[in-house]
């Protein structure tokens, strides 16, 4: 399933969200500007677990979780990513606000990488992707808007179709595959299996965008108008 669309509008301009679309989108064309040196720079400037165990607490080990949240592998990965992230993205911000919006963000993307990091401590491969903090927004959606509606593309053999389907199974079901896989995958040679998805960072990020909105006071379980869900 493919989500396109949903059906929960915004009251207010979701600033923040579209700045880090456009970030995202500014780094991987800042990728494509590095040439045939691409992959020799990215893994020094991207998120490594057998490096930043080695160190911790070394500044730059901690300045590459955030660098990586804004790197992406090619233009389906981006794609993908800022898709959900156009989607799902505005209406966290604006129950959050903008400013604790972007400390949700990067809190996300940082247990999400945390968690990856944890369950593959000696991989040497580059941890790149706004996934991980895309999963906490998702997180915080299913648990805000679990009724609002989503245009979703569903495929059912060779043929295409398009449907109204709750967040709460959208999102469910995706993070259902996210679970099912990353626990399939605990023992096996890392990438034999998983395609090189951190699946453990969509885990870690989904369940820390949950716990993170209503720490920080975005989940109002008897919340007026302006939080319901609402269909146009």
């Amino acid at each position: 399933m493919l989500p396109l669309s949903d059906h929960n509008p915004s009251r207010t301009t979701p600033v923040v969200n579209y700045i880090l679309i456009a970030a995202n989108v500014l780094m991987f064309f800042w990728e494509l500007s590095l040439g045939p040196d691409i992959e020799r720079d990215l893994v020094l400037v991207s998120f490594v677990p057998a490096r930043f165990w080695l160190a911790p607490f070394y500044p730059p080990n901690l300045i590459r979780i955030l660098i990586s949240m804004f790197l992406h592998a090619g233009w389906l990965h981006l794609g993908g990513n800022m898709l959900y992230l156009w989607i799902f993205g505005d209406n966290i911000e604006d129950r959050l606000g903008h400013f604790k919006y972007v400390i949700f963000y990067v809190l996300c993307g940082t247990i999400a990488t945390l968690a990856h990091a944890v369950m593959n401590p000696g991989s040497r491969i580059p941890s790149l992707g706004a996934s991980g903090a895309i999963a906490g927004v998702l997180g915080a959606y299913i648990l805000l808007f679990p009724r609002a509606q989503v245009t979703t593309l569903i495929p059912i053999f060779v043929f295409v179709t398009v449907r109204e389907i709750p967040a709460v199974i959208v999102l469910g079901l995706w993070f259902v595959l996210q679970l099912f896989v990353g626990v399939a995958s605990v023992g096996v040679p890392e990438g034999q299996n998983t395609g090189g998805v951190a699946y453990f960072a969509h885990i870690g990020g989904f369940v820390a965008g949950m716990l993170l909105v209503v720490i920080m006071g975005g989940y109002r379980r008897n919340a007026g108008p302006p939080f319901v869900d609402r269909r146009y």
